[in-house]
């Protein structure tokens, strides 16, 4: 067997396997809107008002559930433990004197150049 007639083969499976999942979604499809259609209109709008809350409440839940993986995940990051805030951290630089406060601007002394 040739490279070329595995690659067909691969190719002619492929084909079948999609072809056949687009015929259970077809099916699939069908036998939910006859089960749609056999209900009353009332009891659809009742199951679609469900359906919402229940996906808000999971959205919620995710929320929550994301926010808390992030507040670990930022208390955990040891890079972030070892850092300190620099306006925390008692640093030299911080008390010297700023020597550009006073300055006109180099652009000022030659002339307006804007």
């Amino acid at each position: 067997m040739s490279i070329m007639e595995l690659v067909r083969n691969l190719g002619k499976k492929r084909g079948e396997s999609s072809k056949k999942f687009k015929e259970m979604q077809e099916q699939d499809r069908l036998e939910t809107m006859l089960l749609e259609r056999k209900k009353s209109a009332n009891r659809r709008e009742l199951e679609r008002r469900m359906n919402d809350a229940e996906e808000k409440q999971i959205k919620k839940t995710l929320d929550v559930l994301r926010k808390k993986e992030q507040r670990e995940t930022w208390k955990s990051n040891s890079f972030l433990k070892r850092s300190k805030s620099i306006l925390k951290e008692d640093r030299p630089i911080l008390k010297e004197k700023n020597i550009f406060h006073n300055n006109k601007s180099i652009f000022m002394n030659k002339g307006s150049l804007f």
